[in-house]
């Protein structure tokens, strides 16, 4: 029988205009202590983005999501930040901050799988299907 094991997510917003508070969910980001994993997905609806925001840079927005991949990822082009361990990189990531991405606040739960619920959760939040 498989084990349940504790899990921390939040969902990785786009904040084209941080003084108006709006956002659109881009992305989620997952940690799970028991798998040593943190994992990140996130998805870029061109025409959702545009319609929020025409204006919108989405190649400066694809360069900030490239960042949270190299810290989330350990890489070594994720700075400093990278080279902390799993959870701490976590805690930085979900740290609130007023920049155009953001986090929700961080949510627990109980996962078989943390890919899977990723995956599930990208699905539920993000893509909205």
């Amino acid at each position: 029988m498989q084990e349940h094991h504790l899990f921390e997510y939040a969902v990785i917003r786009w904040v084209p205009q941080v003084e108006r508070e709006e956002f659109i969910n881009i992305g989620v980001i997952l940690y799970c202590a028991r798998h040593k994993s943190l994992n990140m997905i996130y998805h870029l609806d061109n025409s959702r983005l545009a319609a929020f925001n025409p204006l919108f840079d989405l190649q400066e927005l694809e360069l900030h999501l490239s960042a949270f991949q190299n810290i989330c990822s350990g890489s070594n082009r994720g700075g400093p930040i990278a080279e902390l361990d799993a959870v701490s990189r976590f805690r930085w990531l979900t740290a609130i901050r007023s920049t155009t991405i953001q986090t929700s606040r961080v949510h627990p739960g109980f996962c078989f799988s943390s890919m899977d619920t990723l995956t599930k959760l990208h699905q539920q939040l993000v893509l909205l299907t």
